[in-house]
């Protein structure tokens, strides 16, 4: 609303005056009172600071990145040894369901959402995100979904036809349990989350830049990140689709991809990775993003090709719609169909290609700074290089066809996802720590944190490049010694070097975890710019204030808060330094906004998100349970439509002279 259309007095009661509504601050116009300057556990909960809710994403991805790194240590335990006795077939097909589900859609995209949610208004001088309370929910919905895939494990049995469930297997006949029932349930939840959190940040985006900020003056890891929204626009549709049909036909009897009534299972398949090539990029993306701030800084010169590495990120982007079908080659697609994917699959690498160079050329000449963060920023750069080449055998259709379902393809993934996505989220970890708790984390357990993880992760799917040209099925549980061959490639040994490597990569992961102890321990405080930054995040205290900046930036440049601290000397052409990171924070706390006003925290999101909890079980387990989530679901609804968009006094501004109040914020 304008404040034509609302016009807030404290000392008024509710009433039209002349055309405009009145609202006292001791007063709301909701279903119940809004809470308001909570305190504990309350201010968390209740939150709507895309913050709080970054550091929410963070924590609660993490923990489902350990549940997964458990899962895949008992899958690496049970393949270590011939007639492997870890885990039972049915245990086993759950167990690596399950681990790769948490994996991408319980870690990947959840910690990618953390560091967009946190950084990316800040990025573009913003206060929040354009939705403050669809963020929240987006959040509670996401931990929602992630809860109920899990509770698989406890009322029955986890999913057990691998992550991308093909039909017939999921269905009723082969998974007569309820554990797929979970797992539609739960990524369905989980996919709203993502789709309402992918539609707020482009709007955030295209609308909320600080006066001045172009598009091409956006830092890349805010492109990299509107890349992904349109991407999960386009492809989340598909899959919930696809979801919907599956849940139809083990719910309530229908058709959909059976062979017997005329169906064809190979819809499913179509449908899956029309969204699951593209989700690829929505995992890896946000990584490239956050080394293309990371590699800048700590070379310590700007970007080499900004609109190159820009453009090839749409162009990822695009072309990653059209390669889907060589997951698909040896389903008998024809040859017309094959050719076009090849070439479509071997297109794709060239933007990829053109990010790779320019970021070696970003370290060319560079004074580089080999911190905790640069490491793992080359280490993705070198990782995602060996599982990009390793992709690229995709798309030739005989290799691809003898490649498909074995091991080769469990070590390609890895190498990019791993080795690409979680490399890089790691190298964020350490570049904007300080930025997010005012600590810096140790940087010898740092590099102690990188060697592990980069040897462990060599060994550990390394060897899965020969296990799968020698023919290990992916979903194989166990092997035999009479099969395991002879000489080099001797199942049995590299079998081993690969279960071994694994727990080497979790001892890196462990250094970390001991890094944030050590580091929450420590009580000294980071200094404000410890890496002499470049992008506006930084003109900000650490951990940055409620509204983000105490002034709305004016952006002149590319890497605004570089420019803002050092000026080229024309007689020498070279930069010299004008302020400091800490000089510029205070002189923007000295010319704060008088009048800054926030949203207020709305319990709705919350309730809301347990109604659909409740309405997804009772698909499973019955109709009234159903009845019960969906009257969840109505109440929060109604509720959170008649909130207030004011919360109470503490939105208000002390009248003026004429009796009218500045507007707040817009809440979503």
């Amino acid at each position: 609303m304008s404040t034509n259309e609302l016009t807030l007095t404290p000392s008024q009661s509710p009433s039209l005056t002349k055309g405009k509504l009145i609202v006292s601050p001791t007063q709301t116009l909701g279903v119940v009172r809004r809470p308001v300057n909570t305190t504990g556990w309350r201010e968390w909960l209740f939150t709507v600071d895309h913050k709080k809710l970054g550091i929410m994403y963070g924590t609660v991805a993490f923990v489902f990145f350990i549940v997964g790194g458990v899962e895949a240590l008992l899958i690496r335990l049970q393949l270590a040894l011939p007639d492997g006795r870890i885990l039972s077939a049915d245990k086993y097909n759950q167990m690596f369901t399950m681990h790769a589900t948490t994996m991408i859609f319980l870690f990947a995209m959840p910690m990618a959402a953390a560091f967009a949610n946190y950084f990316l208004p800040l990025q573009i001088g913003a206060r929040d995100v354009a939705f403050p309370r669809l963020n929240a929910l987006s959040f509670w919905l996401f931990l929602t979904g992630g809860l109920i895939l899990n509770a698989s494990w406890f009322l029955g049995g986890a999913a057990d036809g691998g992550w991308f469930m093909y039909a017939p297997n999921s269905g009723p006949v082969f998974s007569p349990s309820n554990g797929v029932d979970f797992w539609i349930l739960g990524l369905q939840i989980a996919g709203i989350a993502s789709l309402i959190g992918s539609i707020n940040l482009i709007v955030t985006v295209l609308n909320m830049r600080a006066p001045g900020m172009t598009l091409m003056k956006m830092p890349v890891f805010t492109w990299m990140i509107l890349v992904v929204q349109f991407l999960l626009v386009f492809s989340l549709p598909v899959i919930t689709v696809a979801l919907v049909l599956l849940m139809f036909q083990r719910s309530y009897g229908a058709t959909f991809f059976d062979v017997s009534q005329g169906a064809d299972p190979l819809l499913w398949q179509h449908l899956f990775w029309i969204f699951g090539h593209p989700e690829v990029y929505v995992l890896i993306l946000p990584a490239f993003g956050i080394i293309s701030e990371v590699l800048p800084t700590f070379s310590r010169k700007p970007l080499f090709g900004y609109p190159f590495v820009v453009f090839s990120g749409a162009s990822i982007g695009l072309v990653g719609f059209g390669v889907w079908a060589h997951h698909m080659f040896a389903s008998g697609l024809g040859p017309v169909s094959v050719a076009v994917f090849s070439m479509a699959t071997m297109a794709i690498a060239i933007p990829t290609g053109v990010k790779i160079f320019n970021w070696i050329l970003t370290m060319w000449g560079g004074k580089i700074w080999y911190s905790a963060a640069m490491k793992f920023a080359i280490g993705l750069v070198i990782l995602f290089t060996i599982g990009g080449l390793s992709g690229v055998t995709h798309a030739v259709a005989p290799s691809d066809t003898q490649q498909t379902d074995t091991y080769y393809i469990v070590a390609h993934f890895h190498y990019v996802l791993f080795g690409g996505m979680v490399f890089g989220l790691f190298s964020g970890f350490y570049y904007w720590w300080p930025k997010v708790f005012g600590k810096m984390l140790n940087e010898k357990l740092g590099s102690w944190n990188f060697w592990f993880m980069v040897i462990g992760m060599n060994m550990a799917f390394g060897p899965m490049h020969i296990l799968g040209l020698q023919g290990q099925p992916r979903r194989m549980y166990v092997w035999t010694e009479a099969r395991a061959g002879e000489g080099f490639f001797n199942l049995g040994f590299w079998n081993m070097v690969s279960s071994v490597g694994s727990f080497i990569l979790a001892t890196g992961v462990l250094f970390f975890i001991i890094n944030v102890i050590k580091t929450t321990r420590n009580p000294e405080r980071a200094p404000l710019d410890p890496w002499d930054a470049r992008t506006l995040e930084w003109i900000t205290t650490s951990p940055p204030k409620v509204h983000n900046f105490d002034r709305i930036p004016v952006v002149h440049h590319l890497d605004e808060f570089f420019h803002r601290k050092y000026e080229e000397d024309e007689a020498t052409h070279t930069m010299k330094q004008v302020a400091t990171g800490e000089e510029l924070v205070r002189a923007e706390e000295a010319a704060a906004d008088a009048d800054i006003h926030m949203p207020g925290p709305s319990y709705w999101p919350l309730l809301l998100s347990i109604g659909m909890g409740v309405l997804g079980m009772g698909v499973i387990y019955g109709t009234p349970i159903m009845v019960v989530g969906g009257l969840i679901v109505l109440f929060s609804s109604y509720g959170w439509v008649l909130e207030p968009s004011v919360p109470d006094a503490i939105d208000f501004d002390t009248p003026s002279t004429d009796g009218h109040t500045k507007e707040i914020t817009p809440v979503g």
